[in-house]
């Protein structure tokens, strides 16, 4: 109940006045039955961006770190995301991608819509990176579409560590459904789970037209504050043709 409360009076239009989202391919959403969405993940108003357009309900995979902050804003922040039908997700160790992965078969079991960022975390810097194989494993052993998502603008808008957005337009495009029925029963093969996640990430890519990485996003942050001690390099995003 409180879903479709943020959905369409407290929430809904207020991201719809504040950002006015333009929006191409929603007829690539099947209207009905259990399917992926797939998208590149740019910036913490994605969780609620997407939802507020989509017809249909769509329930998020979000990492447990926002369902188990300290004090007062940590236990709003929980409170939220599991009003707006939130499953926490953690994020660490193999055994974690297992349960991530069993709790997005469950909502596809449920004939639902599962929302998925194959990055597995936030681009810090614009830029489209390295897609996990969760995603494939998820679309094969429950035999669903994966329609590719791309949220254009939302960095611009509210870049890591921004509070408040900026105004700024944003456009959120759906590409046609994948189908990997032809990988059917093969979801323990690791070769056509990697090809599969390239497939998807690719279509991301063709609609977002980021600037491609091919590292893991979690690797490279790492990396960079190792560098730099713990502060993030820029880059610019590549821009729209």
């Amino acid at each position: 109940m409180f879903y479709y409360l943020l959905k369409y009076v407290l929430l809904g239009p207020l991201l719809r006045l504040v950002f006015r989202p333009r929006i191409e391919g929603l007829e690539n959403v099947p209207a009905e039955g259990p399917a992926i969405v797939a998208g590149n993940h740019l910036s913490f108003s994605d969780h609620f961006l997407m939802p507020a357009i989509l017809k249909r309900r769509i329930t998020f995979l979000a990492k447990a770190e926002y369902f188990t902050g300290p004090g007062l804003k940590g236990r709003l922040t929980a409170f939220f995301f599991r009003s707006a039908g939130q499953i926490p997700v953690d994020r660490s160790g193999k055994e974690a991608g297992q349960a991530a992965i069993r709790e997005g078969l469950n909502v596809l079991g449920k004939d639902e819509l599962l929302g998925v960022y194959p990055e597995g975390t936030r681009s810090h810097d614009g830029r489209l990176y390295k897609g996990k194989v969760g995603v494939a494993v998820m679309a094969l052993k429950a035999g669903v579409p994966v329609v590719p998502c791309a949220m254009i603008g939302t960095f611009e808008a509210q870049p890591p560590g921004k509070v408040i957005p900026n105004i700024h337009p944003v456009t959120i495009r759906f590409g046609r459904p994948l189908d990997f029925s032809r990988y059917a029963g093969m979801e323990r093969e690791k070769a056509i789970l990697r090809a599969v996640t390239d497939e998807i990430m690719y279509a991301i890519l063709t609609l977002s037209e980021q600037e491609y990485v091919d590292e893991y996003a979690a690797v490279v942050k790492a990396r960079q504050a190792a560098e730099t001690g713990g502060k993030e390099r820029k880059f610019p995003r590549a821009p729209l043709s």
